[in-house]
């Protein structure tokens, strides 16, 4: 998926990250656009690919695998950009009442929490027709959450997120990047119909929480 560019630098060094790839760039003769780009470096990238997230825009950046090794923690990386995780995460053991999904007031049953570091709070948010809308979050009831499942403390500020389905049949939850989370948001807006999303939707939500079944890794819900 494509967002906004990443042409700012992140600091004011002179040698920092975005610096050396900006030198890069412009030191690289024009080329025709034929596939996706990296966003940092203008590689060329395959269809499955890494993303960074932009702290300033709050946007997805598409970049090549060595651009992302470049600002994941281990990396040289720093400033507005924060490479995404790749962990998946199934919390077998996933501890909340139906009362408590109904303090977080997230109107329908999907949603997903993240910790916004920028604002220094967890924000919620859920698919519509429109694409993600936030909610605003109850701060006790997201601390009664945390604090019955600590594994939910584990997650990366701002690039990993809690996506929870709850309904009549029970509740699902993973711990996941957050760039499948708004690939769920824009999935569930190609296919959503009429008032609750209608079938297509459903059997796309469906796939989607299977296909993250047979990804992810099962955790209890005090932690690895």
């Amino acid at each position: 998926m494509s967002t906004n560019g990443a042409s700012s630098p992140a600091t004011k060094t002179a040698d920092g990250p975005l610096a050396v790839l900006q030198r890069i760039r412009r030191a690289l003769p024009p080329r025709a656009v034929v596939g996706e780009r990296c966003e940092m470096c203008t590689a060329e990238i395959p269809e499955s690919h890494s993303h960074l997230v932009d702290l300033e825009h709050r946007s997805l950046a598409c970049v090549c695998r060595p651009c992302y090794l470049l600002f994941a923690p281990e990396g040289a990386g720093a400033g507005r950009f924060r490479a995404v995780p790749e962990r998946y995460l199934r919390i077998v053991d996933f501890r909340m009442a139906p009362a408590e999904w109904d303090r977080l007031q997230i109107p329908v049953g999907v949603a997903f929490f993240f910790h916004n570091s920028i604002v220094g709070e967890t924000a919620a948010f859920y698919p519509s027709p429109a694409g993600a809308t936030e909610s605003l979050l109850p701060l006790d009831a997201w601390e009664t959450v945390a604090g019955a499942n600590p594994v939910v403390r584990t997650m990366a500020p701002d690039v990993e997120a809690l996506l929870v389905r709850s309904d009549r049949s029970g509740t699902e939850c993973f711990v996941v990047p957050i760039d499948a989370c708004y690939e769920l948001v824009g999935l569930l807006r190609k296919n959503w119909k009429g008032f609750d999303g209608g079938q297509d939707a459903h059997e796309q939500l469906d796939g989607f929480f299977a296909r993250l079944a047979g990804r992810a890794r099962d955790v209890g819900a005090d932690g690895e």
